[in-house]
C-alpha cells in the first residue's frame, strides 16, 4: 500500500517547497502529551472525555479489521487554539492501535502552541508502547527523509496522503508520498506487528477550566456544512476487510460530521467561537 500524494504538485517538488516556507520545530517536545487516539467511551455523544489533565473533544472514524497499514487524504487546517488558555491544541490525524488499544502509532499535524511554539500547523508523529505514554516526534522514531521532518510546519489549506504501514515489524509512517521514517519494532518488543484499530479524526484538547472551549477544530466549520475540513480515501492493507468508517462525535453541538461515506467524512467546528484569530505573520 503505497503512500499517494494527490494534491497540485508532485510529492518532490511539494515537499521542498514546505521546507522554503516555512521553519520546522522538531527538536520541540512537549512532556507528558496526551494520548492521540479517542477512547471507546468517546463513542458516545456525552460530551468531552477529560483524562491526563484535560479534556478532549473527537470527531473520529473508527474500523475494527486486522491490518498492516492504513492511508487517508487529509487536508491540512489552521485553526484557532484558544490564546487564553494552556494545554489546548487542535489536530487532525490517523493511529493504529492493537486490539487492547495500549500500543499505537500516529501520524498527522496539530496546531499546538506550545509545543511547536506559534499558531501554524505542524506534522507530528507519536507512539505508545504497553500503554505507556512516549514523545512527540522522538523517543525512538528514526528520520529517513532527508526533507519531511515530524515538527516541521505546513502551510495551511493544502491536502496530503499520511500514511502508517508496517514492514519488516517496524511500523513506518509516510506525508504526501514519501517515507518519513519508522518506529522500530523493538520498542515494542517484537509483539506489535499487526494492528486491530484503524483511527482518524479530528482532535481538540481543552483546558479543564475551559470546557467548552472556543478552539476550532478543521478550519472551524461545523462538518455538517459545505466547505468543511475533511478525510478521504481511507484505505487499509493486509486484509481482506473493505474500508468502513463509523464516524461518531463527543459534542455534536460543538463539533460535528456530515456526507460520511465507507471511506471518507467531513468534520470541524467553532466550539463556542470567538477565539482570537492567529494572525497572519504567525502562519
Amino acid at each position: 500500500m503505497p503512500a499517494r500524494f494527490r494534491g497540485a504538485f508532485a510529492a518532490a517538488a511539494f515537499a521542498a517547497s514546505l521546507l522554503s516556507a516555512a521553519p520546522t520545530s522538531a527538536s520541540a517536545i512537549a512532556p507528558a502529551p496526551p494520548p492521540g487516539t479517542p477512547p471507546a467511551a468517546a463513542s458516545a455523544a456525552g460530551g468531552p472525555i477529560c483524562w491526563y489533565g484535560a479534556c478532549y473533544d473527537y470527531v473520529s472514524g473508527q474500523q475494527r479489521t486486522d491490518t498492516t497499514g492504513v492511508s487517508v487524504l487529509m487536508k491540512v487546517e489552521a485553526p484557532a487554539v484558544n490564546p487564553a488558555q494552556t494545554g489546548e491544541h487542535s489536530l487532525q490525524e490517523i493511529a493504529l492501535q492493537n486490539t487492547a488499544r495500549t500500543s499505537t502509532v500516529e501520524i498527522g499535524w496539530t496546531v499546538d502552541p506550545e509545543l511547536n511554539g506559534d499558531a501554524r500547523s505542524h506534522l507530528f508523529v507519536y507512539h505508545w508502547v504497553d500503554g505507556q505514554e512516549s514523545c512527540y516526534n522522538g523517543c525512538g522514531f528514526v528520520q529517513v527523509s532527508p526533507i519531511i521532518r515530524p515538527g516541521m510546519a505546513l502551510p495551511p489549506h493544502i491536502a496530503a496522503n499520511f500514511a502508517i504501514r508496517t514492514i519488516d515489524g517496524n511500523w513506518w509512517v509516510y506525508f504526501a508520498d514519501l517515507p518519513v521514517g519508522y518506529f522500530p519494532g523493538s520498542l515494542w518488543k517484537g509483539t506489535y506487528k499487526t494492528a486491530q484499530v484503524v483511527s482518524v479524526f479530528g482532535e481538540v484538547a481543552e483546558n479543564q477550566a475551559d470546557t467548552p472551549s472556543c478552539t476550532q477544530m478543521g478550519d472551524g466549520r461545523f462538518g455538517s456544512t459545505g466547505g468543511a475540513s475533511w478525510i478521504r480515501d481511507h484505505q487499509i492493507a493486509g486484509t481482506t476487510d473493505k474500508p468502513q468508517l463509523t464516524v461518531k462525535a463527543t459534542s455534536p453541538d460543538h463539533y460535528n460530521y456530515g456526507a460520511v461515506t465507507p471511506t471518507s467524512f467531513r468534520l470541524g467546528g467553532p466550539g463556542t467561537g470567538g477565539c482570537t484569530q492567529p494572525s497572519a505573520s504567525s502562519r
